[in-house]
């Protein structure tokens, strides 16, 4: 009875101990699904990129004011934020940290939202003639976004990108960055996590508790997690653009194969009039809709 006793309470305590591991895990799971719900509902999704352009401005401050690097500054906001700050020299040396913060935030919000405006005009006449054809029957349209060293394919609702003028997809954009970040981070953090797991046992032989040492590394790998979903996130955001083409042509795509949100290293990759697109021949095309890709 006494063995059996004691067997009980080590597998008691080896459960217990499993769960506190997990209930770290369980806590960030629930800070990056709720991002997520938030990127695929779109409820909150353009709060969620404020709040991120804000998060990249404030670090960036902080980081450049400690060294009065004025310069550094002026090129760190111009290369991840594609704008030119309006901060002199001297607003720089001598305005609070808050003042500062709140100029480029502003100048940053203003620069995004007019490119996006300015994008969504240039593709709505594209979308327009699409949507008029008597003889298309489209659903969803896919168009190309680049931010000059990656691309991505944007799914939108042919319907909706008509019936507002094209800010439909520039939401599908934003939603379509915000997904795709937080799930190519996310899925690096986790097995972070699995390494760090391993690594923290050796803290035994240290006197020191490794449940402890898990709980406050993890939080670091977090935190740079987040950090970096939100900075690369923002970075394509800012910077995206419809590619250069030759024509306005439409041209079919291989749509149902054609996987949204994903980002592709190599710009030559991007489907363009001027490389000539293929035609995608579905048998059952009478029955079913196609989407159409644009460029």
């Amino acid at each position: 009875e006494r063995a059996q006793k004691k067997v009980e309470e080590n597998n008691f305590g080896i459960r217990k101990n499993l769960l506190e591991y997990d209930d770290v895990m369980n806590k960030q799971r629930e800070v990056i699904y709720k991002r997520r719900r938030n990127a695929l509902r779109g409820t909150r999704l353009k709060i969620d990129i404020a709040n991120s352009i804000f998060d990249n401005i404030e670090s960036m401050v902080i980081d450049y004011s400690n060294t009065k690097d004025y310069k550094g500054f002026k090129l760190e906001a111009l290369a991840s934020l594609h704008v030119d700050i309006p901060v002199t020299e001297k607003e720089f040396l001598n305005d609070r940290r808050d003042d500062l913060i709140e100029k480029v935030y502003e100048a940053t919000l203003s620069s995004y939202f007019g490119r996006h405006k300015e994008m969504a005009t240039k593709a709505f006449p594209v979308i327009k003639n699409v949507y008029e054809d008597p003889n298309a029957h489209y659903e969803n349209i896919v168009v190309p976004f680049t931010d000059g060293k990656k691309s991505m394919q944007v799914v939108a609702n042919l319907e909706k990108s008509y019936t507002s003028k094209g800010l439909e997809l520039i939401d599908s954009l934003e939603k379509g960055v915000s997904l795709t970040m937080i799930d190519q981070y996310w899925k690096e953090h986790l097995r972070a996590m699995d390494d760090l797991r391993q690594s923290v046992r050796n803290a035994v032989y240290e006197q020191k508790d490794p449940l402890l040492i898990y709980k406050f590394e993890s939080f670091k790998l977090f935190k740079e997690m987040v950090g970096q979903i939100g900075k690369e996130g923002v970075s394509f955001l800012v910077k995206a653009n419809l590619p250069q083409q030759e024509n306005t042509q439409v041209q079919a795509a291989p749509a149902p194969r054609v996987k949204a949100r994903q980002l592709q290293e190599r710009k030559e990759e991007l489907p363009s009039a001027a490389t000539g697109g293929q035609q995608y021949h579905d048998p059952s095309e009478i029955n079913k809709k196609r989407r159409k890709s644009l460029w």
